[in-house]
């Protein structure tokens, strides 16, 4: 077989129509759950200006130094998303979304860009889905997302999961904490990894989230961020928790959970699987209370999580569960001859009127093709149609599952099929 002359981006890859059912059946109950929750979806362009994902997300996250895919135009610098939070608050800050009064409950599905090294579970083109609460600083807006992210992934199959919950605190305690963070880190700055050793200025709180190993020591033997949570972060996180309890939904408290972006404030959190090896995240969040005025926007709380539906995928694979239903169609016309053609082209809109899929041949094939082509095609009934039916009045319906066929009229053959 000869090479394809074009082929796509690395780390950027085809959904073909054999995968598409199980992302439609993902995203539409997204939807469904997410209405029932009391949330709209909100849809931002992919593109961005650079300016944005740099404040929102921060200077010296992996994000912004290394993974962003930016270009120019003009005096314009632009980047394709590396993920949703920064953009929905900005159409929340452009929009005046506060204004619709309430609280902004938001959900969002769509594609993100960035430019790692390819892995499984990690492409240059991903997957996420979220939800965002602009306008509420109560912890039950916090337990209500993390209720959501949970939920998803029950409703898909996926309950081995375990939920870790830190609270990184308001911005006085995590001054504190920071400068008890590079104390401890101090004496052994040296031995820090080159990226740490980047990170202990500006901020320290990212070397917690350091994979490198010769950070692993310093990490664990670093003190917690929750010993030092003013009164106000503490009650937050012990109402968080509290909720959780009260709602069933078990977590672990992991006191290094700081997650990747710089926008986060007091409530942290991430759902793992074992299912994926060792990138074991599946979704993550959090309560980010200084963003929407960091980038222009009133003063306003605001808490969420994303989730890749690439990883979700992969765990279904692990577990051996099916998303999607099997491509069907209800009805498949085999037609022999010219005017049977043109009767089969004219009777697919009177099928398709009454709710039914209805699919004939395009290849002019023979009636023994046209039916390997209507099991390939897994119909559940097919018309036979040639010139002795169309004299007749009179059409071979066939019921596929249980190869058992009839004569009929067209008018008892709708019947049956309305009757189903």
């Amino acid at each position: 077989m000869a090479q394809p002359k074009y082929t796509t981006h690395l780390g950027m890859v085809d959904i073909l129509p054999d995968d598409v059912r199980k992302w439609q059946y993902l995203e539409n109950l997204i939807r469904e759950e997410a209405e029932k929750f009391n949330f709209e979806e909100i849809r931002t362009p992919i593109m961005e200006q650079t300016e944005l994902i740099v404040r929102g997300v921060g200077q010296l996250t992996d994000i912004v130094s290394k993974e962003i895919f930016s270009f120019s135009r003009g005096e314009d610098n632009y980047v394709l998303r590396p993920e949703l939070t920064a953009p929905v608050v900005r159409s929340f800050v452009e929009h005046h979304l506060e204004q619709r009064g309430g609280s902004q409950k938001l959900y969002y599905i769509g594609p993100m860009f960035r430019a790692e090294r390819p892995q499984k579970g990690r492409q240059r083109q991903f997957h996420q889905f979220g939800l965002e609460v602009l306008g509420s600083d109560d912890p039950v807006a916090d337990v209500e997302i993390i209720a959501f992210m949970v939920h998803i992934y029950k409703k898909v199959g996926i309950t081995n999961t375990s939920l870790k919950l830190n609270s990184i605190g308001d911005p006085e305690s995590r001054d504190a904490y920071k400068q008890a963070l590079k104390d401890h880190l101090k004496p052994n700055y040296e031995k820090l990894s080159d990226v740490s050793k980047k990170r202990f200025e500006k901020n320290p709180l990212r070397i917690l989230d350091s994979k490198e190993e010769e950070d692993q020591q310093f990490i664990e033997s670093a003190p917690v961020i929750t010993e030092y949570l003013n009164e106000s972060s503490l009650s937050h996180y012990e109402k968080v928790k509290e909720y959780l309890n009260d709602l069933e939904i078990p977590f672990e408290e992991d006191p290094h959970l700081v997650r990747g972006m710089d926008y986060y404030t007091k409530t942290a959190f991430e759902l793992i699987s074992p299912d994926l090896g060792a990138q074991d995240a599946l979704a993550g969040g959090g309560r980010y209370d200084l963003l929407v005025e960091e980038i222009g926007g009133p003063k306003t709380p605001a808490v969420g999580f994303a989730a890749g539906m690439e990883r979700l995928f992969i765990a279904c694979e692990e577990l051996g569960i099916e998303l999607g239903t099997k491509k069907s169609v209800d009805v498949y016309i085999v037609t022999l001859g010219d005017a049977a053609r043109k009767w089969g082209l004219n009777h697919l809109p009177k099928l398709r009127a009454q709710g039914l899929s209805a699919t004939m041949d395009y290849k002019g094939r023979s009636m023994k093709s046209q039916m390997k082509d209507a099991d390939r095609e897994n119909s559940r009934y097919a018309i036979i149609v040639g010139d002795h039916e169309l004299e007749s009045g009179k059409f071979t319906f066939r019921d596929m599952k249980e190869s058992e066929e009839e004569a009929l009229s067209m008018d008892e053959i709708f019947k049956h099929l309305l009757a189903k």
